[in-house]
């Protein structure tokens, strides 16, 4: 038994900022598929909430995630290709157009490293640490974390951490740049929210999901692409009442009051 879905990933709204948290604590919130179907059914509600401007995700108890629950993949050489075909691409999370932030407070395994990749800024504890595990399971490099790494850390180190599977304190894991922010023991949640309750209240969630969109697309662009393209998106920001208030509010010296992104099936582009 995994628990019960809604037990899997807790749910705690706190202001405009949504707190999941993975909840197996007993197995350092080993990954299931039962665990992701209400993850990602978690986010797909945050996705379309206009009181839910950004999301953190962290780990119940000492872990952040484990990676898969192993007792599950004793039999995974008898799983055929049909076996393994998803409901959902598991790369989900990067889809969501508002910040999603991560707050590590453990370790973080094969894919839990992925889930923390996923997210667009990483908060950790002291007691972070990361393995890709991939290569000592008899796995290849899954879920996008070859493209991924390489992107954060650079080729070497990514092929470092890839081939050897060894541990990354805290400590490296800022040095590298898989952690963003170190903060203290016991903060690492409340640093998270804090920095993500700071950018619901500051920033324009259309531009944040423009900007997010761009830094994905980018990726595999030329620069001089990128800049073509930046000139059409400035000119639709130009025309959108987000740049009138961003504006307005800081010459008023007052907090904007920027709009909830639209929902996505609307027509309203973004």
């Amino acid at each position: 038994m995994t628990g019960a879905p809604g037990e899997l990933v807790l749910a705690d709204h706190r202001g405009p900022v949504l707190v999941l948290t993975f909840n197996r604590p007993a197995k350092p919130n080993a990954w299931t598929d039962e665990l992701e179907d209400r993850y990602f059914a978690l986010l797909d509600a945050a996705e379309d909430d206009p009181d839910v401007r950004a999301v953190v995700v962290t780990g119940a108890g000492r872990g952040f995630c484990a990676g898969a629950d192993l007792q599950l993949l004793q039999g995974a050489g008898e799983v055929s290709a049909a076996d393994r075909a998803r409901r959902r691409p598991r790369d989900v999370p990067r889809t969501l157009r508002k910040p999603l932030i991560a707050a590590i407070n453990g370790v973080a395994t094969g894919l839990g490293t992925v889930e923390a990749l996923y997210c667009d800024i990483r908060f950790g504890s002291p007691s972070a640490r990361f393995t890709t595990a991939f290569a000592q399971r008899g796995l290849i490099a899954e879920y996008g974390i070859s493209w991924l790494l390489p992107r954060l850390v650079g080729h070497s180190r990514a092929a470092d951490l890839l081939l050897s599977s060894r541990m990354v304190d805290a400590q490296e894991a800022l040095r590298v740049g898989l952690l963003d922010h170190l903060v203290p023991a016991g903060s690492v949640v409340d640093a998270a929210v804090a920095y993500a309750a700071d950018l619901a209240g500051r920033c324009s969630p259309a531009s944040m999901a423009t900007i997010k969109s761009r830094l994905s697309n980018d990726a595999d662009g030329t620069y001089a692409d990128s800049v073509t393209l930046a000139e059409g998106l400035m000119l639709q920001a130009f025309r959108g009442s987000d740049v009138v208030e961003g504006v307005a509010s800081h010459l008023d010296k007052r907090p904007p009051n920027f709009p909830s992104l639209p929902v996505r099936s609307s027509d309203v582009p973004v």
